[in-house]
């Protein structure tokens, strides 16, 4: 296996802090340059590679090294823009972005290699592959909800990896998510759909990521849940697309069933 060049984005953030630490740890990867926003760069040298705030300045020096963003939606949808613009291939694990963001991210994609989870996780993404055949085994009967848990300094809820496991239950009960989720009960409001599927969300401390999918059905309940340690879990699983994503052929947006098989 050759080296893998890296460029991590938000360098000084939670994510971008342990990405690093992991890629200097690991012979595998090189850190080819990290970028900051503009008015944090103060001190990025100290990291011995390239470094700037502008992506666009960065990328030609570094040509291609798989951007690796964590950030916000919006800078993410930036990123992909640059970065195929450039040729480096991305892996994006940015939570939140809506309907028109991910539409742009799928867009740069035709002309990149772009890839894009909302939870980096191997456990998690074998779950999300294995959820269907408990939604079909267990039928109807069965109400389905999901809560998360996440630290207190998390701006989007739910998170995306709740949003994705409840996408997956509907699919696989052969529901429209967007009509039949629930993401908040508050007051009067009579008895539970049947097909409703409530997505539940929990903020507090230094929490990971905690996911549970639960199974009310007549006389029992089945609880599946998926508890992140550590965020090196998730910088784990993002290296590891980095190092497979540049060997796909451009064109589309790759995942994490893609890249487990």
């Amino acid at each position: 296996m050759s080296v893998c060049d890296v460029v991590i984005m938000g360098a000084r953030g939670r994510m971008g802090s342990t990405l690093i630490q992991l890629v200097r740890a690991n012979p595998d990867y090189r850190l080819a340059a990290v970028v900051e926003r503009p008015g944090n760069e103060a001190g990025l040298s100290d990291f011995g590679c390239v470094a700037g705030s502008d992506l666009a300045t960065v990328l030609p020096q570094v040509p291609g090294a798989v951007v690796i963003d964590f950030t916000s939606p919006a800078c993410s949808v930036a990123t992909a823009k640059t970065a195929v613009a450039a040729g480096n291939p991305l892996v994006v694990g940015t939570t939140g972005l809506d309907k028109d963001q991910l539409a742009a991210l799928a867009q740069a994609a035709t002309a990149g290699r772009v890839f894009f989870a909302p939870n980096m996780s191997v456990g998690i993404n074998v779950l999300l592959s294995v959820l269907p055949a408990l939604v079909k085994r267990l039928g109807d009967a069965y109400n389905m909800e999901v809560m998360e848990i996440h630290h207190n300094r998390k701006a989007d809820s739910p998170s995306g990896t709740a949003i994705k496991i409840g996408q997956c239950l509907a699919e696989a009960a052969g529901r429209d998510f967007d009509a039949v989720k629930t993401c908040c009960r508050e007051g009067i409001i009579g008895p539970r759909p049947a097909q409703e599927i409530g997505i539940q969300a929990l903020r507090g401390g230094d929490v990971v990521g905690d996911h549970t999918v639960y199974f009310f059905g007549p006389g029992e309940r089945i609880e599946v849940t998926h508890r992140a340690h550590s965020r090196d879990t998730l910088a784990q699983g993002a290296l590891r697309a980095a190092a497979w994503l540049p060997g796909q052929a451009p064109g589309r947006l790759y995942g994490m069933p893609d890249m487990l098989g």
